[in-house]
């Protein structure tokens, strides 16, 4: 369960920054080397590098150490590797070129809309 909770606490952390399109897709069946992938995008690569430095030091303090970082420097892709838990964050076209989600297209998705949560009472009871 842990590494769920570490998947959901980075959506949230990288929805702060205003990601675009967060997508958490749950590979543990498809894959040996990780559990979940976040995949996400900033619209420059100023913002790319912000969700990058707001996500590592959050989870940092969460507890939750990187076992690497690479790519925040130029913006375009960054990984950061929590074993568990690898996240990508794009540079919305470098995202679309790269089109990782049509990668992993089997791999089981988590509802990100019920993960955001917030605000969203009136689709509740129809």
């Amino acid at each position: 369960m842990e590494s769920l909770d570490k998947a959901r606490f980075s959506l949230k952390l990288v929805r702060e920054r205003k990601a675009l399109d967060p997508v958490l897709f749950d590979v543990s069946g498809l894959t040996s080397f990780t559990d979940y992938f976040l995949i996400a995008a900033g619209g420059s690569t100023r913002q790319v590098q912000a969700i990058t430095r707001h996500l590592a030091r959050k989870m940092r303090e969460a507890g939750w150490h990187a076992h690497g970082i690479e790519g925040e420097r130029e913006g375009q892709w960054v990984l950061l590797d929590y074993g568990d838990l690898v996240i990508h964050i794009f540079y919305e076209p470098v995202r679309e070129f790269y089109d990782l989600e049509s990668l992993w297209v089997e791999a089981p998705r988590i509802d990100t809309e019920q993960e955001a949560g917030e605000g969203r009472d009136d689709d509740a009871g129809g």
